[in-house]
């Protein structure tokens, strides 16, 4: 079971943009210590309890670190893996930044000082043995400083089967692994093509088809509800209405990583309310 630290902190002040408002940290306290000091106070004296002792329940190693991994929020990506101290995490907390301690110059550093490529932090999970952390933001820009968009683009399995493109394949799930295919169509449908074109190919260049399939297959979920269907239609007719819809998201130049962070920013807002809100 993971655990949430964002909770505690939200605890005390639901509206900040920082996990621990800043104004109620007076000043940084040793490295034995959470490295967050707060206004004296008997709510902030107790919420300074709670998160020292957090702190101390957190298995670091011999050497006081703990693995810390960057995973983005809106794609499930895994963006880095680092070290963290107490001073590290507790940075996080009151930056929202991602902060690791370096191991070979023995300091601290946040993501994206040099580059600007920040990984802006909006939770940290503890995983159930309390011995690593994952800090789940968005990036700012590439995380890797190749300039990848992770550090992981580098396939075992490809690299024992001899495929020279091992060395430049992000990891991806399946709906990324998708979009990326789909991109791919989309660069070689500008070029000329002998015989029949894919399915993908025929979508991207005809916008009247892609619409229209666009509407049938929304139309043929929808009947697994009114006709009582089998669930397994309905996983299947979604899967179409993705696909078809990614598609015309390629079209428009729109990643679906762009769908997915408008949804999460609704979570707190009523569809009534956000209707409203809308650019017209």
């Amino acid at each position: 079971m993971a655990v949430s630290y964002n909770a505690l902190a939200q605890s005390l002040q639901a509206t900040s943009n920082c996990f621990i408002p800043k104004a109620l940290c007076i000043k940084q306290r040793s490295s034995r210590s959470s490295g967050v000091v707060f206004a004296s106070n008997d709510n902030n004296i107790a919420l300074q309890a709670k998160v020292d002792n957090l702190l101390d329940r957190i298995k670091w190693d011999e050497k006081g670190l703990a693995v810390a991994i960057a995973q983005n929020v809106d794609t499930g990506a895994v963006l880095m893996q680092g070290f963290a101290n107490r001073e590290a995490l507790s940075t996080t907390l009151t930056s929202r930044k991602a902060t690791f301690f370096s191991r070979s110059r023995s300091i601290l550093w946040t993501k994206g000082e040099t580059s600007n490529n920040f990984i802006n932090v909006l939770d940290v999970y503890l995983d159930c043995d309390r011995d690593s952390i994952i800090y789940l933001g968005t990036p700012d820009g590439p995380t890797c400083h190749t300039g990848a968009e992770t550090c992981y683009y580098t396939s075992v399995l490809d690299q024992l089967n001899n495929d020279e493109a091992s060395g430049n394949k992000l990891a991806l799930t399946t709906l990324y692994s998708l979009e990326s295919i789909i991109s791919k169509r989309k660069e070689e449908s500008t070029v000329p093509q002998e015989g029949k074109p894919s399915w993908t190919r025929r979508l991207l260049t005809d916008d009247a088809l892609l619409c229209s399939k666009i509407r049938e297959e929304a139309d043929e979920l929808c009947r697994t509800l009114e006709d009582k269907e089998d669930v397994s239609r309905t996983a299947s007719e979604m899967a179409d209405v993705l696909y078809h819809s990614m598609v015309l998201l390629s079209k428009r130049d729109v990643k679906f990583e762009d769908v997915l962070e408008i949804l999460r920013r609704r979570f707190s807002q009523s569809g009534i309310e956000e209707k409203q809100n809308r650019t017209k």
